[in-house]
């Protein structure tokens, strides 16, 4: 199992990196993956992830907060308005799938805007 592990995390690490280039495809949500798979695969990767110099941030506030930078809520919405916005134009979709992606499409946005930006002032006494 720790192969697979192992081999997954490099996967979601992979996407994670690609989409820190290409706005089309999320970054966070692939590194937080990839770190839960080294958890369970390699003490030596995860370690690694979540401490780099770039990645490693947003995945320790998250983990120690559960915080989504406003920079990150702003790109995220703004990604899954698009792609609603372009599947409504532009997709042959049937329209009962369109409702059902759209309804997913906007759990994620909620679930987003719904997470904290900043540490509260409770959780830094």
């Amino acid at each position: 199992m720790r192969i697979i592990f192992f081999t997954l995390g490099l996967t979601f690490f992979g996407l994670g990196l690609i989409g820190a280039f290409l706005p089309v495809l999320p970054t966070t949500p692939f590194m937080l993956l990839a770190l839960f798979m080294f958890a369970k695969s390699s003490e030596r990767f995860h370690y690694w992830l979540y401490h780099h110099r770039v990645f490693g941030p947003p995945l320790q506030l998250w983990h120690e907060h559960r915080i989504i930078p406003v920079k990150a809520k702003i790109m995220s919405v703004s990604m899954i308005s698009l792609s609603l916005v372009y599947l409504i134009l532009f997709s042959p979709m049937a329209t009962w799938l369109m409702v059902v992606t759209g309804l997913s499409m906007g759990y994620g946005a909620w679930f987003v805007l719904t997470k904290p930006s900043r540490i509260s002032e409770d959780k830094i006494n």
